[in-house]
């Protein structure tokens, strides 16, 4: 038997007819393992590279399969490549079969949706100041002129303190207007230093609406100073991580 990539995984018997292309524009089969349906398609390369067009191809399959009625998916990390179904038997459903099982409940009727908020952080420092006049000036007084190691570190620190509180600002506002509409939130990294905010939340299907315009009024509170990039739509990977 030729080798097997796997897309995830949804309660059996899965989609009754399953019309979705995935890597190397291979077509995307069902295979039942007891009570786990798995998505899956004939891998034409033994490693796969994470590019631009296989991360896409991939996550594809798995918002075709959520959007035709499958809310509860399992998906599996990208390039998993298996020589047999009896290797993903014995290394994943025997040893891991209740939690996998739990995770499919867990996630039945929900969705994923991801928020990133994005900032200027030389505009936030500025409002700061505004609002700070004791620390703009004592920066003021201290530019042009020579400074000590020691002053520049302590401005410096209190610069960069005054941001951070304005960054945690930014955090706290959308985690406490947000979380309250979802069952669960992971907040990931932020991954530049235009980020503020990066979380995912778990919602139930029909509260998207919901969810999206409060999105919008945070994205109003803050008067256009933010960039908001909401996804509204993909697969859960943050909760379901064994």
């Amino acid at each position: 038997m030729s080798a097997l990539y796997l897309y995830g995984i949804v309660a059996a018997p899965g989609p009754r007819h399953l019309n979705a292309v995935g890597l190397d524009k291979q077509p995307v089969h069902i295979h039942l393992l007891g009570s786990l349906a798995f998505l899956y398609s004939a891998a034409q390369q033994e490693r796969y590279l994470a590019s631009r067009a296989n991360l896409l191809a991939h996550e594809a399959v798995l918002e075709k399969v959520m959007s035709e009625g499958h809310s509860a998916l399992l998906p599996l990390q990208f390039g998993l490549v298996v020589g047999s179904w009896e290797q993903v038997e014995r290394d994943l459903v025997e040893p891991r079969l209740a939690d996998l099982l739990a995770l499919l409940q867990h996630l039945e009727g929900k969705r994923e949706v991801g928020v990133k908020v994005f900032w200027d952080p030389e505009q936030e420092l500025q409002l700061g100041l505004a609002e700070n006049p004791a620390l703009k000036a004592k920066r003021d007084e201290m530019a042009g002129a020579p400074l000590g190691l020691d002053a520049v570190v302590q401005i410096g620190r209190a610069l960069e303190q005054l941001l951070e509180q304005r960054r945690e600002h930014i955090a706290q506002s959308f985690t406490t207007a947000l979380s309250p509409l979802a069952s669960d939130r992971v907040e990931g990294e932020l991954l530049t230093e235009n980020m503020a905010y990066n979380g995912s939340f778990l919602i139930n299907w029909e509260d998207e609406p919901s969810f999206a315009q409060k999105v919008e009024e945070l994205d109003q509170a803050f008067q256009g100073r933010l960039r908001i990039r909401y996804n509204n739509f993909t697969a859960p990977y943050n909760f379901v991580k064994l």
